[in-house]
């Protein structure tokens, strides 16, 4: 639907094998998680449900937790057992204005000491590289959000010019 766009990735780049906490952006087709999150209000013109991120949103990403690789809610005042390898996700007010999960390692989760990572999202971009996700300016990730539609089962490609170039050809 969309041309190749140049986004924020990870602060290691693009990896085919990645792993837990590598700061790599995972490369491949990947379809969207069934919710749309953000701290900022409904933007409207969405098709998928929307979550307003508050305290006590977190996605867990220890991958020794039995809810790695998902979204946690908990009282706002507890600290989780897994918070230490975790976001917070109502602390991000930039990039977490509005987001969409990309669904890496989620069919199934692959957690322990091997796991390929958890917590890829599609965000709002920052001037930096993120953690690991793809982050787009706000006006572009905002138009895609508005274009998804659950039952087109839209995917996203993660990859390079030639990556992307070659998986069309």
């Amino acid at each position: 639907m969309f041309p190749a766009w140049t986004a924020e990735i990870g602060s290691d780049g693009l990896q085919a094998h990645r792993r837990e906490g590598d700061g790599s952006t995972p490369t491949g087709v990947f379809a969207f998680g069934s919710t749309l999150y953000g701290i900022d209000p409904d933007p409207g013109g969405l098709h998928y449900r929307y979550h307003r991120l508050s305290c006590g949103d977190w996605w867990d990403e220890d991958p020794f937790s039995p809810h790695y690789n998902s979204f946690v809610e908990v009282p706002c005042s507890a600290q989780p057992s897994f918070a230490a390898q975790s976001e917070a996700l109502w602390t991000s007010t930039v990039a977490y204005r509005y987001f969409a999960v990309i669904r890496f390692n989620m069919d199934p989760v692959r957690g322990g000491a091997d796991a390929p990572g958890s917590g890829i999202f599609l965000h709002v971009w920052v001037g930096s590289p993120t953690a690991r996700c793809v982050a787009l300016p706000e006006v572009r990730l905002l138009r895609v959000l508005r274009w998804l539609r659950p039952r087109a089962d839209p995917m996203i490609e993660i990859g390079t010019t030639a990556q992307v170039a070659t998986s069309r050809s």
